[in-house]
């Protein structure tokens, strides 16, 4: 990744290796394998997301079951990128849905990634890792053809917020409410 946060070392086909610190961390697809590590951080999102927004999210569930993950994974629309360790161990994921608007009268036409959910391990937070990810999904986008990586972010994760922005994330749009 750019500005120093980490090397890349060596890119195998869909595969790409980092050097952070002392550590090896490989981004790659991910594979039925990973549900488990993934189902891990899935729970720490919606844990964040549930102290901050009880009035929303159930606390103790996840965004996606086992099957709904595995009919994600093979999904090449939907595209899961996991950071793993030497020890195969999910640091991170990025879950993205590649969007595209064609023949629309009133938009043009172009095509985004959309980036539904990223988390990296709260016990391995700091490494930018997330940055790794992140950096990932755009090369990727740009090999897809996109012209922009979108996302919603929560303003009760201000940490999330500073973070997309530090990566030169901008507003496109912000949905308000009025709680009644």
């Amino acid at each position: 990744p750019p500005g120093g946060r980490g090397t890349a070392i060596a890119v195998e086909g869909a595969c790409e290796t980092f050097c952070i610190g002392e550590k090896t961390m490989n981004i790659r697809r991910a594979t039925k394998k990973d549900i488990a590590g993934i189902n891990a951080l899935l729970y720490q999102v919606h844990r964040i997301h549930a102290e901050g927004r009880p009035d929303i999210f159930r606390l103790g569930n996840k965004k996606y079951n086992d099957e709904e993950l595995s009919a994600i994974i093979t999904d090449d629309n939907a595209p899961i990128f996991v950071a793993v360790n030497n020890e195969e161990k999910v640091l991170g994921y990025a879950f993205c849905i590649y969007e595209e608007v064609k023949d629309n009268p009133s938009l043009m036409d172009r095509k985004t990634v959309y980036i539904d959910d990223l988390c990296v391990d709260a016990t391995e937070r700091g490494q930018h890792i997330g940055t790794a990810l992140y950096e990932h999904v755009k090369d990727e986008a740009k090999k897809e053809g996109c012209v922009a990586v979108t996302l919603n972010v929560w303003c009760l994760n201000e940490g999330a917020m500073r973070f997309y922005e530090k990566c030169g994330m901008k507003p496109l749009k912000v949905v308000m409410e009025d709680v009644l």
